[in-house]
């Protein structure tokens, strides 16, 4: 089954998005500069500790609740850090 670019470009912005979550759950420092190596150590480590994505997901969200003013900081940072490994990889497989 082929899939279109836009399926593609659908598909990559929710596996960035799990992949923020996992990131945010994980027990790595905000503001650090991890090798790409730790970001998928951390995200597993995160993915297994919680039960999946669904449970990363569940803990940003108690996070957003109890503390605000530091999750939307660490969750900006996860976004980046994920961008900036996976993203350039990403967009390459879906301009091939």
């Amino acid at each position: 089954m082929t899939r279109t670019r836009s399926e593609l470009i659908h598909m990559r912005n929710h596996l960035l998005t799990a992949r923020a979550a996992a990131l945010f759950a994980s027990d790595l420092p905000a503001g650090s500069r991890p090798s790409a190596p730790v970001v998928d150590a951390a995200i597993a480590g995160a993915v297994r500790r919680c039960g999946g994505t669904r449970g990363c997901v569940a803990h940003l969200a108690t996070t957003y609740g109890d503390y605000p003013e530091i999750a939307a900081s660490r969750m900006r940072w996860a976004r980046g850090v994920v961008e900036a490994i996976y993203g350039a990889r990403d967009r390459e497989l879906v301009a091939a």
